[in-house]
Protein backbone atom coordinates (compact mmCIF):
# COMPACT_ATOMS: atom_id res chain seq x y z
CA UNK A 1 0.00 0.00 0.00
CA UNK A 2 2.84 2.51 0.43
CA UNK A 3 3.86 1.96 -2.97
CA UNK A 4 0.65 2.46 -4.22
CA UNK A 5 0.51 5.79 -2.14
CA UNK A 6 3.76 6.75 -3.57
CA UNK A 7 2.63 6.08 -7.28
CA UNK A 8 -0.64 8.29 -6.38
CA UNK A 9 0.57 10.82 -4.67
CA UNK A 10 3.52 11.69 -6.88
CA UNK A 11 0.81 12.78 -10.18
CA UNK A 12 -0.74 15.29 -8.15
CA UNK A 13 1.68 16.53 -5.24
CA UNK A 14 3.57 18.65 -7.94
CA UNK A 15 0.47 20.19 -9.25
CA UNK A 16 0.39 23.03 -6.34
CA UNK A 17 4.18 23.98 -6.99
CA UNK A 18 3.95 24.32 -10.40
CA UNK A 19 3.21 28.39 -9.79
CA UNK A 20 6.67 28.10 -7.74
CA UNK A 21 8.52 26.99 -10.38
CA UNK A 22 7.13 29.24 -13.12
CA UNK A 23 8.46 32.10 -11.45
CA UNK A 24 11.88 30.52 -10.04
CA UNK A 25 12.61 29.36 -14.09
CA UNK A 26 10.25 31.26 -16.41
CA UNK A 27 9.07 29.10 -19.56
CA UNK A 28 5.19 29.15 -18.26
CA UNK A 29 3.81 27.63 -21.37
CA UNK A 30 5.98 24.76 -20.43
CA UNK A 31 4.80 24.08 -17.07
CA UNK A 32 1.93 21.76 -18.16
CA UNK A 33 5.02 18.98 -19.40
CA UNK A 34 6.31 18.55 -15.71
CA UNK A 35 3.01 16.53 -15.36
CA UNK A 36 2.73 15.16 -18.81
CA UNK A 37 6.36 14.10 -19.00
CA UNK A 38 5.80 12.07 -15.72
CA UNK A 39 2.52 10.53 -17.37
CA UNK A 40 4.16 9.60 -20.59
CA UNK A 41 6.65 8.22 -18.82
CA UNK A 42 4.38 6.02 -16.46
CA UNK A 43 2.14 5.30 -19.56
CA UNK A 44 5.34 3.82 -20.91
CA UNK A 45 6.51 2.02 -18.48
CA UNK A 46 3.43 0.24 -16.49
CA UNK A 47 3.08 -2.38 -19.30
CA UNK A 48 6.83 -2.98 -19.14
CA UNK A 49 7.29 -3.38 -15.73
CA UNK A 50 3.85 -5.77 -15.36
CA UNK A 51 6.07 -7.81 -18.21
CA UNK A 52 9.14 -8.16 -16.44
CA UNK A 53 7.76 -8.46 -12.88
CA UNK A 54 5.74 -11.94 -14.33
CA UNK A 55 8.72 -12.85 -15.82
CA UNK A 56 11.74 -11.99 -13.33
CA UNK A 57 9.46 -11.73 -10.30
CA UNK A 58 7.34 -8.40 -8.67
CA UNK A 59 9.02 -8.01 -5.91
CA UNK A 60 12.21 -7.76 -7.28
CA UNK A 61 11.04 -5.56 -9.39
CA UNK A 62 8.52 -3.10 -7.00
CA UNK A 63 12.42 -2.92 -5.32
CA UNK A 64 14.15 -1.71 -8.53
CA UNK A 65 10.76 0.36 -9.10
CA UNK A 66 11.13 2.21 -5.72
CA UNK A 67 15.23 2.55 -6.47
CA UNK A 68 14.40 4.41 -9.78
CA UNK A 69 11.69 6.70 -7.60
CA UNK A 70 14.05 8.12 -5.27
CA UNK A 71 16.98 8.61 -7.47
CA UNK A 72 15.39 10.45 -9.70
CA UNK A 73 13.74 12.50 -7.12
CA UNK A 74 17.01 13.51 -6.35
CA UNK A 75 17.70 14.74 -9.86
CA UNK A 76 14.35 16.53 -10.04
CA UNK A 77 15.19 18.96 -6.54
CA UNK A 78 18.42 19.80 -8.48
CA UNK A 79 17.28 20.66 -11.81
CA UNK A 80 18.21 24.26 -12.69
CA UNK A 81 15.54 24.74 -15.90
CA UNK A 82 12.29 23.88 -16.48
CA UNK A 83 13.68 21.03 -19.45
CA UNK A 84 16.09 19.50 -16.79
CA UNK A 85 12.76 19.08 -14.46
CA UNK A 86 10.96 17.84 -17.36
CA UNK A 87 13.94 15.17 -17.67
CA UNK A 88 13.98 14.84 -14.35
CA UNK A 89 10.21 13.89 -14.16
CA UNK A 90 10.19 11.31 -17.01
CA UNK A 91 12.62 9.12 -15.48
CA UNK A 92 10.91 9.52 -11.72
CA UNK A 93 7.69 8.04 -13.91
CA UNK A 94 9.70 5.40 -15.88
CA UNK A 95 10.42 4.17 -11.92
CA UNK A 96 6.91 5.17 -11.17
CA UNK A 97 5.35 3.19 -13.88
CA UNK A 98 6.07 0.01 -11.51
CA UNK A 99 4.83 1.13 -8.06
CA UNK A 100 1.06 1.13 -9.25
CA UNK A 101 0.82 -2.59 -11.65
CA UNK A 102 3.23 -4.23 -9.72
CA UNK A 103 1.35 -3.39 -6.02
CA UNK A 104 -1.51 -4.56 -7.49
CA UNK A 105 -0.05 -7.45 -9.10
CA UNK A 106 1.43 -8.66 -5.74
CA UNK A 107 -2.08 -8.20 -4.43
CA UNK A 108 -3.40 -10.67 -6.58
CA UNK A 109 -0.76 -13.19 -5.59
CA UNK A 110 -0.38 -12.68 -2.15
CA UNK A 111 -4.60 -12.89 -1.68
CA UNK A 112 -6.67 -15.56 -2.49
CA UNK A 113 -9.21 -14.88 -4.67
CA UNK A 114 -12.37 -15.37 -2.81
CA UNK A 115 -11.02 -12.43 -0.41
CA UNK A 116 -9.45 -9.85 -2.99
CA UNK A 117 -12.73 -7.67 -2.84
CA UNK A 118 -11.89 -7.22 1.21
CA UNK A 119 -9.02 -5.19 -0.03
CA UNK A 120 -10.54 -2.87 -2.52
CA UNK A 121 -11.49 -0.89 0.06
CA UNK A 122 -7.80 -0.15 1.49
CA UNK A 123 -6.74 0.60 -1.98
CA UNK A 124 -9.29 3.18 -2.59
CA UNK A 125 -8.86 4.24 0.62
CA UNK A 126 -5.08 4.14 -0.64
CA UNK A 127 -5.85 6.70 -3.47
CA UNK A 128 -8.34 8.91 -1.22
CA UNK A 129 -5.60 9.33 1.30
CA UNK A 130 -2.68 10.26 -1.51
CA UNK A 131 -4.89 12.59 -3.78
CA UNK A 132 -5.83 14.33 -0.73
CA UNK A 133 -2.47 14.29 0.35
CA UNK A 134 -0.41 15.31 -3.04
CA UNK A 135 -2.04 19.02 -3.81
CA UNK A 136 -2.20 20.31 -0.38
CA UNK A 137 1.37 19.12 1.03
CA UNK A 138 2.72 19.82 -2.28
CA UNK A 139 1.69 23.55 -1.80
CA UNK A 140 2.70 23.85 1.68
CA UNK A 141 6.29 22.28 0.67
CA UNK A 142 6.16 24.65 -2.17
CA UNK A 143 5.83 28.22 0.02
CA UNK A 144 7.52 27.15 3.07
CA UNK A 145 10.37 25.02 1.92
CA UNK A 146 11.22 25.53 -1.59
CA UNK A 147 9.17 23.61 -4.89
CA UNK A 148 12.46 21.12 -4.21
CA UNK A 149 11.03 19.55 -1.25
CA UNK A 150 8.05 18.68 -3.45
CA UNK A 151 10.39 15.85 -4.61
CA UNK A 152 13.04 15.38 -1.42
CA UNK A 153 9.82 14.24 0.62
CA UNK A 154 9.83 10.92 -2.07
CA UNK A 155 12.75 9.69 -0.33
CA UNK A 156 11.57 8.68 3.24
CA UNK A 157 8.56 7.25 1.94
CA UNK A 158 10.51 5.46 -0.55
CA UNK A 159 12.78 4.13 2.10
CA UNK A 160 9.98 3.19 3.71
CA UNK A 161 8.24 1.44 1.12
CA UNK A 162 11.56 -0.89 0.01
CA UNK A 163 11.70 -1.63 3.93
CA UNK A 164 8.11 -3.02 3.75
CA UNK A 165 8.82 -4.78 0.17
CA UNK A 166 11.47 -6.28 1.30
CA UNK A 167 9.81 -8.37 3.60
CA UNK A 168 7.68 -9.86 1.67
CA UNK A 169 8.37 -13.73 1.04
CA UNK A 170 9.91 -14.13 -2.50
CA UNK A 171 8.39 -16.15 -5.21
CA UNK A 172 9.37 -17.73 -7.66
CA UNK A 173 9.03 -16.46 -11.26
CA UNK A 174 8.10 -19.19 -14.07
CA UNK A 175 10.28 -20.12 -15.85
CA UNK A 176 9.33 -19.15 -19.50
CA UNK A 177 10.77 -17.81 -23.15
CA UNK A 178 11.33 -13.88 -22.20
CA UNK A 179 10.19 -12.03 -25.71
CA UNK A 180 9.82 -8.43 -24.86
CA UNK A 181 8.46 -6.02 -27.38
CA UNK A 182 11.34 -3.59 -27.57
CA UNK A 183 10.24 -2.36 -31.10
CA UNK A 184 7.32 -1.69 -29.53
CA UNK A 185 8.08 0.66 -26.36
CA UNK A 186 10.54 2.63 -29.08
CA UNK A 187 7.66 3.13 -31.98
CA UNK A 188 5.00 4.21 -28.88
CA UNK A 189 7.34 6.31 -27.64
CA UNK A 190 8.84 7.90 -30.13
CA UNK A 191 4.86 8.50 -31.52
CA UNK A 192 3.57 9.66 -27.81
CA UNK A 193 6.98 12.27 -27.57
CA UNK A 194 6.54 13.85 -31.18
CA UNK A 195 2.84 14.41 -30.62
CA UNK A 196 3.23 15.93 -27.67
CA UNK A 197 6.05 18.23 -29.12
CA UNK A 198 4.35 19.13 -31.87
CA UNK A 199 1.70 19.81 -29.74
CA UNK A 200 3.51 22.76 -27.31
CA UNK A 201 4.78 24.31 -30.68
CA UNK A 202 1.29 25.54 -31.31
CA UNK A 203 1.11 27.13 -27.75
CA UNK A 204 3.11 30.52 -29.13
CA UNK A 205 2.61 31.16 -33.10
CA UNK A 206 5.13 33.50 -32.86
CA UNK A 207 7.51 30.93 -32.19
CA UNK A 208 6.57 28.24 -34.54
CA UNK A 209 8.71 26.64 -36.35
CA UNK A 210 6.59 25.42 -39.66
CA UNK A 211 9.46 22.84 -40.63
CA UNK A 212 9.83 21.54 -36.93
CA UNK A 213 5.86 21.33 -36.31
CA UNK A 214 5.78 19.65 -40.11
CA UNK A 215 8.28 17.13 -39.18
CA UNK A 216 6.75 16.18 -36.18
CA UNK A 217 3.49 15.71 -37.51
CA UNK A 218 4.67 13.22 -40.13
CA UNK A 219 6.84 11.58 -38.42
CA UNK A 220 3.66 10.91 -35.87
CA UNK A 221 1.83 9.91 -38.84
CA UNK A 222 4.46 7.80 -40.04
CA UNK A 223 4.66 6.09 -36.50
CA UNK A 224 1.29 5.06 -35.57
CA UNK A 225 0.50 3.13 -38.48
CA UNK A 226 3.67 1.30 -37.62
CA UNK A 227 3.02 0.90 -34.25
CA UNK A 228 -0.34 -0.62 -34.88
CA UNK A 229 1.59 -3.21 -37.34
CA UNK A 230 4.29 -4.22 -34.74
CA UNK A 231 1.72 -4.70 -32.18
CA UNK A 232 -1.26 -6.99 -34.20
CA UNK A 233 2.38 -9.26 -34.85
CA UNK A 234 4.31 -8.93 -31.57
CA UNK A 235 3.92 -12.36 -29.06
CA UNK A 236 4.05 -10.53 -26.34
CA UNK A 237 2.50 -6.82 -27.16
CA UNK A 238 3.06 -4.15 -25.30
CA UNK A 239 -0.36 -2.42 -26.22
CA UNK A 240 -3.00 -5.02 -26.31
CA UNK A 241 -4.80 -3.93 -29.80
CA UNK A 242 -6.32 -7.59 -29.96
CA UNK A 243 -9.00 -6.65 -27.12
CA UNK A 244 -10.09 -3.72 -28.71
CA UNK A 245 -12.34 -5.30 -30.83
CA UNK A 246 -15.03 -6.05 -28.02
CA UNK A 247 -17.06 -2.86 -28.27
CA UNK A 248 -17.50 -2.67 -24.66
CA UNK A 249 -13.42 -2.88 -24.19
CA UNK A 250 -13.08 -0.08 -26.73
CA UNK A 251 -15.97 1.68 -25.04
CA UNK A 252 -14.61 1.08 -21.44
CA UNK A 253 -11.07 2.48 -22.40
CA UNK A 254 -12.04 4.95 -24.33
CA UNK A 255 -14.29 6.59 -21.63
CA UNK A 256 -10.65 5.78 -19.11
CA UNK A 257 -9.08 7.84 -21.53
CA UNK A 258 -11.55 10.42 -21.03
CA UNK A 259 -11.39 10.40 -17.54
CA UNK A 260 -7.90 10.86 -17.62
CA UNK A 261 -7.80 13.55 -19.60
CA UNK A 262 -10.41 15.54 -17.58
CA UNK A 263 -8.69 14.50 -14.19
CA UNK A 264 -5.06 15.57 -14.90
CA UNK A 265 -5.95 18.81 -16.81
CA UNK A 266 -7.70 19.86 -13.45
CA UNK A 267 -4.82 19.18 -11.09
CA UNK A 268 -2.20 20.57 -13.53
CA UNK A 269 -4.34 24.09 -14.58
CA UNK A 270 -6.57 24.69 -11.56
CA UNK A 271 -3.50 25.89 -9.40
CA UNK A 272 -2.20 28.01 -11.71
CA UNK A 273 -5.68 29.59 -12.47
CA UNK A 274 -6.09 29.96 -8.95
CA UNK A 275 -2.95 31.72 -8.04
CA UNK A 276 -3.05 34.01 -11.22
CA UNK A 277 -6.79 34.85 -11.80
CA UNK A 278 -7.54 35.11 -7.73
CA UNK A 279 -4.75 35.78 -5.99
CA UNK A 280 -3.80 33.06 -3.62
CA UNK A 281 -0.58 31.34 -2.33
CA UNK A 282 0.51 27.75 -3.58
CA UNK A 283 -1.01 26.82 0.02
CA UNK A 284 -3.89 27.98 -0.39
CA UNK A 285 -4.63 26.60 -3.47
CA UNK A 286 -3.98 23.17 -2.50
CA UNK A 287 -6.37 24.03 0.76
CA UNK A 288 -8.92 25.20 -2.13
CA UNK A 289 -8.63 22.00 -4.58
CA UNK A 290 -8.97 20.13 -1.59
CA UNK A 291 -12.98 18.97 -2.07
CA UNK A 292 -11.92 17.99 -5.52
CA UNK A 293 -9.05 15.93 -4.51
CA UNK A 294 -10.83 14.37 -1.98
CA UNK A 295 -14.39 13.70 -3.89
CA UNK A 296 -12.88 11.97 -6.37
CA UNK A 297 -11.94 8.94 -4.16
CA UNK A 298 -15.09 9.26 -2.22
CA UNK A 299 -17.36 8.98 -5.22
CA UNK A 300 -15.33 6.20 -6.43
CA UNK A 301 -15.56 4.24 -2.97
CA UNK A 302 -19.54 5.34 -3.07
CA UNK A 303 -19.93 3.82 -6.62
CA UNK A 304 -17.99 0.52 -5.84
CA UNK A 305 -20.11 0.35 -3.02
CA UNK A 306 -23.78 0.81 -4.97
CA UNK A 307 -22.15 -1.52 -7.92
CA UNK A 308 -21.98 -4.40 -5.02
CA UNK A 309 -24.93 -3.95 -3.47
CA UNK A 310 -27.68 -3.14 -6.68
CA UNK A 311 -25.30 -5.08 -9.06
CA UNK A 312 -25.91 -2.56 -11.65
CA UNK A 313 -22.95 -0.78 -13.66
CA UNK A 314 -23.20 1.08 -16.27
CA UNK A 315 -26.18 3.80 -14.99
CA UNK A 316 -23.58 5.10 -12.19
CA UNK A 317 -21.13 6.92 -15.04
CA UNK A 318 -23.79 7.49 -17.04
CA UNK A 319 -25.47 9.65 -14.59
CA UNK A 320 -22.88 10.79 -12.92
CA UNK A 321 -20.89 12.15 -15.92
CA UNK A 322 -23.72 14.01 -17.21
CA UNK A 323 -23.62 16.03 -13.80
CA UNK A 324 -20.44 16.16 -13.96
CA UNK A 325 -20.30 18.07 -17.53
CA UNK A 326 -22.37 20.06 -16.72
CA UNK A 327 -20.93 21.12 -12.82
CA UNK A 328 -17.84 21.83 -15.21
CA UNK A 329 -19.16 23.53 -17.81
CA UNK A 330 -20.75 26.08 -15.30
CA UNK A 331 -17.91 26.56 -13.35
CA UNK A 332 -15.96 26.96 -17.20
CA UNK A 333 -17.99 29.64 -18.41
CA UNK A 334 -18.19 31.87 -14.32
CA UNK A 335 -14.56 30.73 -13.70
CA UNK A 336 -13.55 34.71 -14.59
CA UNK A 337 -15.67 35.83 -12.39
CA UNK A 338 -16.30 33.05 -9.47
CA UNK A 339 -15.31 33.19 -5.74
CA UNK A 340 -12.73 30.60 -4.56
CA UNK A 341 -15.55 29.52 -2.40
CA UNK A 342 -17.68 28.77 -5.38
CA UNK A 343 -15.13 27.20 -7.37
CA UNK A 344 -14.02 24.93 -4.47
CA UNK A 345 -17.72 23.57 -4.02
CA UNK A 346 -18.48 23.49 -8.03
CA UNK A 347 -15.15 21.43 -8.78
CA UNK A 348 -15.61 19.08 -5.66
CA UNK A 349 -19.04 18.51 -7.09
CA UNK A 350 -17.78 17.54 -10.62
CA UNK A 351 -15.01 14.88 -8.99
CA UNK A 352 -17.56 13.20 -7.01
CA UNK A 353 -19.65 12.50 -9.90
CA UNK A 354 -16.27 11.54 -12.37
CA UNK A 355 -15.81 8.96 -9.24
CA UNK A 356 -18.25 6.77 -11.09
CA UNK A 357 -16.42 5.98 -13.73
CA UNK A 358 -13.05 3.70 -12.74
CA UNK A 359 -15.20 1.04 -11.16
CA UNK A 360 -17.60 0.28 -14.06
CA UNK A 361 -14.99 0.67 -16.57
CA UNK A 362 -12.73 -2.47 -14.79
CA UNK A 363 -15.85 -4.72 -14.16
CA UNK A 364 -16.91 -4.09 -17.84
CA UNK A 365 -13.73 -4.90 -19.05
CA UNK A 366 -12.73 -7.64 -16.94
CA UNK A 367 -16.03 -9.33 -17.66
CA UNK A 368 -15.74 -8.58 -21.63
CA UNK A 369 -11.92 -9.99 -21.92
CA UNK A 370 -13.24 -13.58 -20.01
CA UNK A 371 -10.91 -14.94 -17.37
CA UNK A 372 -7.95 -15.48 -19.35
CA UNK A 373 -7.05 -11.73 -19.97
CA UNK A 374 -7.76 -10.45 -16.52
CA UNK A 375 -4.67 -8.92 -16.41
CA UNK A 376 -4.01 -7.49 -19.95
CA UNK A 377 -7.63 -6.02 -19.99
CA UNK A 378 -6.65 -4.32 -16.66
CA UNK A 379 -3.76 -3.00 -18.33
CA UNK A 380 -5.34 -1.49 -21.23
CA UNK A 381 -7.18 0.65 -18.76
CA UNK A 382 -4.80 1.68 -16.97
CA UNK A 383 -3.10 2.29 -20.08
CA UNK A 384 -6.12 4.28 -21.26
CA UNK A 385 -6.24 6.78 -18.64
CA UNK A 386 -2.36 7.50 -18.44
CA UNK A 387 -2.98 8.24 -22.19
CA UNK A 388 -5.77 10.55 -21.64
CA UNK A 389 -4.09 12.52 -18.81
CA UNK A 390 -1.00 13.02 -20.95
CA UNK A 391 -2.61 13.88 -24.28
CA UNK A 392 -5.29 15.84 -22.32
CA UNK A 393 -3.28 18.36 -20.72
CA UNK A 394 -0.96 19.09 -23.49
CA UNK A 395 -4.14 20.02 -25.30
CA UNK A 396 -5.77 21.79 -22.86
CA UNK A 397 -2.35 23.36 -22.19
CA UNK A 398 -1.99 24.09 -25.56
CA UNK A 399 -5.55 26.30 -26.07
CA UNK A 400 -5.08 27.90 -23.11
CA UNK A 401 -1.31 29.67 -23.72
CA UNK A 402 -1.98 29.85 -27.60
CA UNK A 403 -4.94 31.96 -26.41
CA UNK A 404 -2.82 34.04 -23.80
CA UNK A 405 -0.05 34.74 -26.67
CA UNK A 406 -2.83 35.07 -29.72
CA UNK A 407 -3.95 38.28 -27.78
CA UNK A 408 -2.81 41.94 -27.95
CA UNK A 409 -2.09 42.35 -24.30
CA UNK A 410 1.04 41.68 -22.50
CA UNK A 411 -1.00 38.71 -20.74
CA UNK A 412 1.67 36.57 -21.86
CA UNK A 413 4.44 38.91 -20.89
CA UNK A 414 3.72 39.09 -17.75
CA UNK A 415 2.14 35.65 -16.66
CA UNK A 416 5.44 34.66 -15.99
CA UNK A 417 6.82 37.56 -14.02
CA UNK A 418 3.59 37.08 -11.80
CA UNK A 419 3.50 33.95 -10.91
CA UNK A 420 4.48 32.49 -7.29
CA UNK A 421 4.53 36.34 -6.39
CA UNK A 422 2.76 37.52 -2.80
CA UNK A 423 -0.59 38.07 -3.55
CA UNK A 424 0.08 41.96 -3.07
CA UNK A 425 2.30 41.67 -6.55
CA UNK A 426 -0.49 39.81 -7.98
CA UNK A 427 -3.13 42.19 -7.16
CA UNK A 428 -0.87 44.71 -9.34
CA UNK A 429 -1.70 43.35 -12.49
CA UNK A 430 -3.85 45.05 -14.46
CA UNK A 431 -7.65 44.05 -15.00
CA UNK A 432 -7.18 44.37 -18.71
CA UNK A 433 -4.51 41.54 -18.47
CA UNK A 434 -6.21 39.66 -15.66
CA UNK A 435 -9.41 39.56 -17.81
CA UNK A 436 -7.23 38.10 -20.95
CA UNK A 437 -5.84 35.64 -18.85
CA UNK A 438 -8.96 34.26 -17.05
CA UNK A 439 -10.53 34.34 -20.93
CA UNK A 440 -7.57 31.50 -21.78
CA UNK A 441 -8.11 29.61 -18.81
CA UNK A 442 -11.92 29.25 -19.39
CA UNK A 443 -11.54 28.17 -23.16
CA UNK A 444 -9.05 25.66 -21.49
CA UNK A 445 -11.85 24.54 -18.90
CA UNK A 446 -15.02 24.44 -21.62
CA UNK A 447 -12.38 21.94 -23.38
CA UNK A 448 -12.44 19.85 -20.09
CA UNK A 449 -15.99 20.40 -20.12
CA UNK A 450 -16.43 18.68 -23.85
CA UNK A 451 -14.01 15.65 -22.29
CA UNK A 452 -16.48 15.00 -19.69
CA UNK A 453 -19.53 15.41 -22.17
CA UNK A 454 -17.93 12.64 -25.05
CA UNK A 455 -17.33 10.45 -21.68
CA UNK A 456 -21.10 11.05 -20.55
CA UNK A 457 -22.21 9.92 -24.29
CA UNK A 458 -19.92 6.75 -24.01
CA UNK A 459 -21.37 5.63 -20.65
CA UNK A 460 -24.79 5.78 -21.84
CA UNK A 461 -23.63 3.30 -24.63
CA UNK A 462 -21.81 1.21 -22.44
CA UNK A 463 -22.78 -2.83 -23.02
CA UNK A 464 -22.90 -3.89 -19.91
CA UNK A 465 -25.79 -2.43 -17.83
CA UNK A 466 -25.77 -5.42 -14.87
CA UNK A 467 -23.53 -7.91 -13.07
Amino acid sequence: MLPMFLGVVDQTIVATALPSIGQEFGSVERLSWIMVSYLVALTISAPVFGVLGDSFGRRRLLLVSLGLVAVFSLGCAAATSVEMLVAGRFLQGLGGGGLLTLSHALIGESVPPRQRGHYQSYTASVAVTASTFGPVIGGLLAEHFGWQSVFLINLPIAAAAAILVWRLPTSHAPQEDFRFDYAGVLLFSLFVSSTLIALEQLQDPSRLSLPLFSTLIGVAAILLPALIWRERRASLPLLPLSLLSSPAIWRSDTLAFLHGACMLALITFVPIYLCVVHAVSASQAGLIMLPMTASIGLGSITTGRLVSKTGRTAIFPSIGMCIATLSLLHFAWRSPDMSTMAASINLGVSAFFMGSVMAVVQITVQWAAGPHRLGRAAASVQLSRSLGAAFGTALVGTLIFLMINLGESDAARMLSDILGRDPRTLAMVTPAIRHDIATAFRAGFLLVGGFAGVAAVLAWTLPLRRV
